[in-house]
């Protein structure tokens, strides 16, 4: 099977290396940044597309390892936004981001 399923997966993923340059997209993530170059941002560093301040949350989880979690609402869609880093050999290799749609009516539970 291996990761086949992660290119019709209907949450856009972004995946950038060490150095943060993107190394694979989704179709979701492909469709999510087309405006931004959509596949043709495989290959350059996520640096160019995002502000300061986002720049450097990603230089800090490369650094730290740690993950990167939080909300937003562009064009009345709400999604969540979770950046975690992915690991080779138990060193940072890089960042996943998942941007997943958040329904309307979306309950929330406390267990």
């Amino acid at each position: 099977m291996g990761f086949d399923w992660i290119k019709e997966f209907p949450a856009a993923i972004t995946v950038c290396d060490r150095q943060g340059v993107v190394v694979a997209m989704n179709d979701k993530a492909c469709v999510t940044f087309a405006n931004e170059g959509g596949a043709a941002l495989i290959g350059h560093s996520l640096k160019d597309c995002h502000k300061p301040e986002s720049w450097q949350k990603i230089l800090t989880m490369l650094d730290t390892g740690k993950a990167n979690t939080y909300t937003i609402e562009k064009h009345g869609v709400r999604k969540l936004i979770h950046q975690q880093p992915w690991f080779l050999d138990g060193k940072v290799a890089g960042v996943v981001e998942m941007s997943i749609e958040l329904p309307e009516d979306m309950p929330h539970y406390v267990r």
